[in-house]
């Protein structure tokens, strides 16, 4: 992933779920969250694929358009590119997460 994003930085994204793609190799998370400045972006946030996270309890009908959420994740090498991997994520509503109990990583 080091050649894709920054894994010495973080980016925390705060905002509303646009789409949750659940597949292999990789599933994704759009989140509308601002930008360092302040400006609404849409982020795609790369996570794992389906068996690691059904392994660790997410399912496709785990996250629904329109959840306010919170993900910190590993930046983009590319200037301006809203893209980022995902390190964690939270829904405030309930204390759904994941990325904190161990093996919950990107592979």
């Amino acid at each position: 992933y080091a050649a894709t994003y920054d894994t010495s930085r973080e980016v925390r994204l705060e905002g509303k779920l646009v789409r949750f793609v659940y597949r292999n190799p990789h599933s994704f998370v759009t989140i509308q969250a601002p930008d360092p400045s302040g400006v609404l972006q849409r982020w795609s946030v790369e996570w794992s694929g389906t068996t690691q996270l059904d392994n660790q309890g997410v399912k496709r009908e785990s996250l629904r358009p329109g959840d306010v959420i919170v993900i910190v994740g590993r930046p983009s090498r590319v200037s301006g590119e809203y893209r980022a991997l995902m390190v964690s994520l939270k829904r405030p509503l309930d204390g759904f997460t994941w990325g904190e109990k161990l093996g919950e990583a990107v592979d």
